[in-house]
């Protein structure tokens, strides 16, 4: 007799338009459905397997029974994370360009990170207490370009400030839609690998000086597991892939802000600027507000998990927003409650909004302490260093636009720096 089950189906030839339609909710809806954190479905003609909960994610991350090169679409490959980047890599050579990334993660990067975090807040806030009201997703962009550039060595004049930061940005705010949208994309993506191929060839020219502890010079003469430098393209992509990620932590931000707004009572906990509660608060706003709703791999080889099988070569979703608001995991998940984050005990597969599994090994995503730093900082700077207005303004946010963000962009007013 077999152990087998027959996993949950969605009837139906194609659901791609469904998921697009349906969003962060798509995965989420047949989960209640069909009572099951596993499901197989049809997407871009063929059969793919949907999980969500931390039980699935410990399998999702485990390297023997998925692979990740391959598994992105095209459109999301092209615009979000450029060929041959790390995240479609497996094995060996994932590995190896992990370690390069990490190796940028020591407290005193990390120390940097939050020192220019500081640095230009101030400098905004200067500029915006002689503005009548901003934008703050747009002036945060602007700020984090100026952090990500000037943290990874990559020069900036103050002149491109607003172009790089929309440059940046095109890549991530619709990756996989089609037409305009996703020509957009693509366009600044190629734009922006162009950019930084030529500052690689200056370096490894020496016709341009570069602090040799910056992304900028350690990816130009980082040696890949076969001991040959990486392809002047591939350090390009590469050093988008920091600052990409770091420029959509601008997301992050305006969500942080709509939460001070909505969740004052939480707030006061904040105005000490004890640093753990600052640490429970942007914890909260990751799990709560949707950034990206799931992370896709291949299924390596035919297994079997809890009674169901997995065929080789099949697409699987992993849920992280479904995950970071599954009820097995998380109690009263869809109330907004920062104290929960004093008793969690660190899982890597229970709260994975930038993806889960160990940093080292997995496909975790390498920058999430970086996320992690400049989001405390700048709430720290909305709650204990700026006073402000905010008008009547449309804050709903789409489930279905990936990824979403308020509708305002969150407009402020009156804006004055507290002495």
């Amino acid at each position: 007799m077999s152990n087998e089950n027959n996993m949950p189906k969605e009837e139906g030839l194609d659901h791609s338009l469904k998921l697009l339609k349906e969003g962060y909710q798509f995965i989420i809806n047949r989960r209640h459905t069909m009572q099951s954190n596993v499901f197989e479905t049809k997407l871009l003609g063929s059969k793919a397997i949907c999980l969500s909960g931390s039980e699935a994610a410990k399998i999702f991350y485990d390297n023997d029974k998925f692979k990740r090169e391959g598994a992105a679409p095209k459109p999301v490959e092209k615009t979000l994370f450029g060929e041959g980047g790390v995240q479609g890599l497996d094995g060996l050579a994932h590995k190896h360009r992990k370690a390069m990334f990490m190796s940028l993660m020591s407290k005193d990067d990390l120390t940097e990170i939050r020192r220019l975090t500081k640095k230009y807040w101030e400098q905004a806030a200067q500029d915006w207490e002689s503005r009548e009201e901003i934008v703050l997703y747009q002036e945060v962009k602007k700020i984090i370009t100026r952090v990500a550039c000037e943290w990874t060595g990559v020069p900036l004049e103050e002149d491109e400030v607003d172009h790089r930061a929309d440059q940046l940005s095109e890549m991530f705010e619709k990756p996989a839609e089609v037409g305009l949208s996703h020509f957009k994309g693509w366009r600044a993506r190629s734009q922006a690998e162009d950019w930084i191929e030529e500052l690689v060839k200056e370096v490894r020219n020496h016709d341009r000086e570069v602090d040799r502890y910056r992304a900028l010079y350690a990816f130009s003469w980082h040696k890949d597991h076969e001991d040959q430098l990486l392809d002047e393209h591939v350090v390009a992509v590469e050093i988008l892939n920091l600052l990409r990620p770091m420029v959509a932590i601008s997301i992050y931000i305006a969500f942080t802000a709509l939460a001070v707004h909505q969740y004052p009572e939480k707030v006061k906990a904040l105005e000490s600027g004890d640093e753990d509660q600052l640490q429970y608060f942007t914890q909260e706003v990751r799990r709560y507000y949707p950034f990206f709703p799931f992370t896709v791999a291949i299924v390596k080889e035919d297994f079997t998990w809890d009674g169901y099988k997995f065929e080789e070569g099949t697409m699987t979703l992993l849920d992280l927003y479904g995950t970071n608001h599954h009820p097995d995991d998380w109690e009263n998940p869809n109330r907004f409650e920062p104290e929960r984050f004093k008793e969690w005990d660190g899982s890597p597969f229970d709260f994975i909004p930038q993806g889960g599994g160990e940093f080292d090994i997995g496909h975790r995503c390498a920058g999430e302490w970086i996320t992690i730093d400049i989001m405390k900082d700048s709430l720290d700077y909305l709650v204990n260093h700026l006073t402000y207005s905010m008008p009547e303004q449309d804050l709903s946010f789409s489930m279905t636009e990936i990824p979403t963000i308020p509708e305002s962009r969150i407009i402020m007013r009156d804006i004055k720096r507290k002495q």
